[in-house]
């Protein structure tokens, strides 16, 4: 293998680009194959109608079929072979080299410390101004997807400020046990300055018109704003239609001081530089949301409230509610459940000391699953009789903390053996023969997993670029369903090979390739689930 080829990690990004590059058409001929049967002939397939519609007659020249194979780059994975087929150009991977570089190199994206930052984002939950007291799961879900939404975007290089900031007098030990790490204080005499400021320029704004306290007044306004009136006149899209008047008063005013000081912390990165807001809010809190980011625009006219957008969350229907239930309920329901569950599977050793925190951490894995791995957009629909939140269910955070743990189990019991000198310890990766990796398995996680993870995270973290509208929408279930089919693929793997086999010598080369490619699976696990605050379990 050239030094050219070891520097980078492959990706799939360069590989279809350099595969488009081949066969010298601008247009997307490419696709990456990720299915088990299709796996088994072709790793990439430029499919017969998108060869017809670039070349007459589909008939690709024979110059560009055969130069395929030998393209090169720092990113590309090596090719083995370009051929013809009914279904159109089917190209394989060199797949013992490719092994080889992908195992080399470390599965997840450098440290968020490693890189210069690459701007700033403000993520406000208007759902935390309200107390915990009134925290329902459709709060719990915009909470949970902010918190999740934070850790993507961190670990892309991004400076992410979280808002508002929890008041430290209240109870917020539902955030705390589904370990959402949200930032605290009082905010002091910068955020008293800022209300300060921002009633002067109430005071100021000709769409504003002062009330005075007495019998027809709300307690507590202090002004009403025509909204309407400057939506029409800025030429504002994507705002509700009945918009009209606001009847602010002091905690709304406090709301935006708390957005302003968060931006105020975003580090400058230059006169045309600004950064982000996003407001993560259910849908039914969705109007007045949208009331107060009118409102900041009117008093605040900088590039920075002309940037905010809306990720809205779909409605969270519950089933079967007696009462309506609080978020607090919500997760004592589903971690009786999940102890339940490890009872019957675990008899007395689930009521042992040790296993408490491992049912925690089950429970969180659950609800946030639960949570996130359907897309912001849509309903999701919490049975709170459902039992089937257990290791059971495969698209459960349980069943993805259960494999991660077998592996931490696996290792366990190699290192082991390997003191017990049953085993010598695991080769460099240098010394290891990656031509023993022949099952579909094996090349299944590797190619759908290992290789497009860097790319999963960038693609769960991509926020749209600036547009007209107020709402935009983000991959934020990615990273759950990226978990849940890495878990079933790894599953049905280590349910049919066995890993560990008898101490010769002759098997060693097969079982430290496995141990290897394994290692990487469980390092892409520990990567993916620390978005999520969830820590690997060493034991279930």
């Amino acid at each position: 293998m050239g030094e050219e080829m070891g520097e980078s990690r492959p990706g799939v990004a360069a590989t279809l680009r350099a595969l488009n590059g081949a066969l010298g058409r601008p247009a997307s001929l490419w696709v990456k194959e990720s299915g088990a049967r299709n796996l088994r002939h072709r790793d990439f397939l430029a499919p017969r109608a998108a060869l017809s519609a670039a070349f007459p007659g589909g008939q690709v020249p024979p110059e560009a079929v055969s130069a395929v194979p030998s393209l090169r780059g720092p990113a590309v994975l090596p090719l083995r072979i370009c051929r013809q087929t009914p279904a159109g150009l089917a190209v394989q991977v060199h797949r013992p080299e490719a092994f080889q570089r992908l195992l080399g190199h470390l599965p997840g994206p450098p440290a968020p410390a490693a890189g210069p930052r690459t701007g700033c984002v403000v993520l406000h939950c208007p759902a935390l101004h309200s107390s915990p007291a009134a925290l329902r799961p459709r709060h719990l879900r915009s909470v949970l997807l902010a918190d999740h939404l934070a850790q993507l975007l961190r670990a892309q290089g991004v400076d992410v400020r979280l808002v508002p900031a929890l008041s430290e007098e209240r109870s917020w030990d539902v955030l705390r046990q589904l370990r959402i790490c949200w930032p605290s204080g009082s905010g002091g005499s910068a955020l008293t300055d800022a209300i300060s400021a921002l009633k002067a320029a109430l005071g100021r704004c000709p769409c504003a018109t002062a009330c005075e306290q007495g019998p027809g007044t709300a307690e507590g306004v202090i002004s009403k704003v025509q909204l309407k009136s400057f939506v029409e006149q800025q030429g504002l899209l994507g705002y509700d239609p009945n918009l009209d008047v606001l009847l602010v008063t002091e905690r709304t005013l406090r709301s935006l001081a708390e957005l302003q000081e968060a931006v105020l912390q975003c580090p400058a990165k230059g006169q045309s530089s600004c950064c982000s807001i996003v407001h993560v809010v259910n849908c039914e809190e969705e109007f007045q949301q949208q009331q107060l980011d009118v409102l900041w625009r009117i008093l605040d006219p900088g590039a920075h409230t002309a940037l905010q957008k809306h990720l809205v969350c779909g409605p969270v229907k519950v089933t079967n509610p007696s009462s309506p239930i609080g978020a607090d309920q919500y997760f004592q329901l589903r971690k009786r459940q999940m102890y339940e569950a490890s009872v019957i599977k675990y008899g007395e050793l689930a009521q042992d000391e040790a296993w408490k925190e491992v049912i925690d951490t089950l429970t969180v894995a659950a609800i946030r699953f639960e949570m996130l791995s359907t897309a912001h957009r849509s309903q999701i629909t919490l049975d709170l009789e459902n039992n089937n939140i257990s290791t059971k269910g495969t698209k459960s955070g349980a069943f993805v903390m259960y494999n991660c743990a077998r592996l931490a189990t696996l290792f366990g019991t190699f290192q082991r053996a390997v003191e017990q000198g049953t085993y010598p310890p695991l080769p460099p990766v240098s010394d290891l023969n990656f031509s023993c990796l022949r099952e579909e398995g094996e090349w299944l996680l590797l190619f759908n997993y290992l290789l497009p993870f860097p790319e999963v995270l960038q693609q769960a973290a991509q926020l749209p670029p600036p547009s007209k509208g107020i709402r935009i929408t983000a991959n934020t279930e990615t990273v759950c369903k990226f978990l849940i089919q890495l878990s079933m693929d790894f599953s049905s793997y280590y349910n049919r090979v066995h890993i560990l086999g008898e101490p010769f010598p002759h098997l060693f080369d097969q079982m430290f390739a496995r141990l290897q490619l394994l290692g990487a699976v469980r390092d892409v696990f520990h990567s993916a689930l620390a978005t999520l605050h969830l820590p690997p379990l060493s034991q279930i």
